[in-house]
């Protein structure tokens, strides 16, 4: 397993997870801002530069502000051409752009069809994609929220275990938000899609100040 640390330039709310040596760090743009903040040397900075001045004395990668690709994701491709696995993502949600947000939380799925695991960090939050497969959740909050979305047309033969709200083989759609604001119980909760995709977010702990 190859981790991959990406900075952003969203809402930055502590780190949950430190890069440590061999793993790749990506600073998107203004994430570079960030990665200043923290005392961490990405050992990439990449974006089209609308944000922030182009770094120097580092390694830079320039792209065109007319793009089909955001900055987080070429970020996340870079990732993927460097054969990581595991994606620990900061700073991308939150800010002033909604869209963007969005568009971050969509692109969990992208890494999943490609054989990645990415850990998108918000507001004492983490959310993951799961497609056709189980998670199990450990509990690290007591009375700790979870919530459950449709990425797709349906969803089908969801079961969720230990949880205040358990579904058997239910369906959930994108229209109806049935998943939102569960709670875990159990120690390790369990959360199974047989035939689509979701994407799942939980509680974390308070970071200490």
């Amino acid at each position: 397993m190859r981790r991959c640390f990406i900075f952003a330039a969203g809402s930055f709310y502590g780190l949950r997870e430190c890069p440590a040596p061999g793993d790749l760090v990506i600073a998107a743009d203004a994430g570079y801002r960030l990665c200043q903040s923290l005392g961490i040397i990405p050992d990439l900075v990449l974006g089209d530069f609308d944000s922030m001045p182009e770094p120097e004395g580092i390694a830079v990668r320039r792209v065109p502000v007319e793009k089909d690709d955001t900055d987080t994701m070429l970020a996340l491709k870079t990732g993927l051409e460097a054969e990581c696995d595991a994606f620990y993502l900061y700073g991308f949600t939150g800010g002033k752009r909604l869209d963007h947000t969005l568009a971050n939380l969509q692109s969990l799925l992208y890494l999943r069809r490609r054989g990645a695991r990415g850990w998108l960090y918000g507001d004492d939050f983490l959310w993951t994609a799961i497609e056709n497969e189980s998670l199990s959740i450990q509990k690290e909050v007591e009375w700790g929220l979870f919530s459950a979305f449709c990425l797709g047309d349906e969803a089908r033969g969801i079961d969720e275990t230990g949880f205040q709200y358990p579904l058997k083989n239910a369906v959930l759609t994108p229209e109806f938000p049935l998943g939102v604001s569960n709670h875990i119980l159990e120690r390790s909760a369990v959360v199974t899609v047989r035939d689509g995709a979701l994407l799942v977010g939980w509680e974390l702990p308070q970071k200490k100040a």
